[in-house]
């Protein structure tokens, strides 16, 4: 039986028993949608909405009107564009895009002021989207595979950021942007071009380092807290006078005040229906502390 396909302006048939519970969350990921129906929209009280992997095509400027979404998946579609309405939420603070054709950004996206996690990875992006550095409380950002070569002098103005993900891109040099990014928590730069790397110990926060699959001939210099992911890795790591650093655990070990804070540093724990092997590198935003 293949998967049912909702006419354009309607509501699927469990749409009013999904929000009878009180949570305001509409989940429509793995149906079948060109568009997003026109009555979402009309839902002005919606908190959290997944439309993950319909084959959705175009959003409505209408989409302005949820102006209490919080969490928004959008994450393997077959969007080449965004709507100016989308960066009119201003609860937005998780956004899900990876997977779509997205060749840019709107210039207006710099108005996602309470956007706190990104994941923009499996995109056709060439160039790092400038409206993101205007994005000062952005903490986690997922740009893997996408087709960047270079990053902004400007990267460090987004001082909220905690994790940065370049996987599967095409830097041949190491972005000197980067070295300016003293409170970055976890980069990964894995399956890049890069032959080397400058001493990293400028980066006095970060906790992981990923750089496997680069045609390096061995680690680069970083301190001794930071755990390596690449070529001799596990060799510099077992020459350290300290005990090697553990891997991140999946969930982090301090407890947060606030659960949604949690969820958030961690890439949206049990929120983000689709992604990356929860056993990857990718998943490992839950670095203890790194919302300190």
């Amino acid at each position: 039986m293949g998967i049912a396909e909702s006419t354009p302006d309607e509501l699927p048939s469990d749409a009013e028993e999904q929000l009878r519970s009180g949570e305001q969350q509409l989940e429509l990921s793995g149906r079948r949608l060109r568009r997003l129906p026109s009555a979402v929209c009309a839902l002005s009280r919606l908190q959290k909405l997944y439309v993950s992997g319909t084959g959705l095509r175009e959003l409505p400027e209408e989409i302005e009107e949820l102006r209490e979404l919080r969490i928004l998946a959008l994450d393997f579609n077959k969007l080449e564009r965004l709507p100016d309405g989308l960066c009119r939420l201003p609860s937005l603070t998780r956004l899900y895009l990876g997977g779509n054709r997205l060749l840019a950004l709107p210039a207006d996206f710099a108005q996602l002021q309470s956007l706190r996690c990104l994941w923009i990875e499996g995109n056709f992006l060439r160039r790092f989207p400038r409206p993101l550095l205007r994005l000062v409380a952005l903490q986690s950002l997922q740009m893997g595979d996408n087709r960047l070569r270079a990053l902004p002098a400007e990267l460090p103005r987004m001082t909220g950021l905690r994790g940065l993900w370049l996987y599967g891109n095409r830097f041949e040099e190491f972005p000197p942007a980067l070295l300016r990014m003293g409170r970055l928590h976890i980069l990964d730069l894995d399956r890049n071009r890069l032959g080397g790397f400058p001493d990293l110990h400028p980066l006095r926060a970060l906790r992981v380092f990923s750089y496997d699959h680069n045609p390096v001939t061995g680690p680069p210099r970083v301190a001794d807290t930071v755990f390596l992911v690449g070529e001799g890795a596990v060799e510099r790591m077992a020459e350290r006078d300290e005990p090697t650093p553990r891997p991140p655990p999946r969930r982090p070990a301090r407890a947060f005040e606030d659960e949604e804070e949690e969820d958030l540093l961690i890439g949206g724990g049990d929120s983000r229906p689709l992604g990356p092997p929860r056993g990857s590198l990718r998943a490992l935003e839950a670095a203890p502390g790194l919302g300190t």
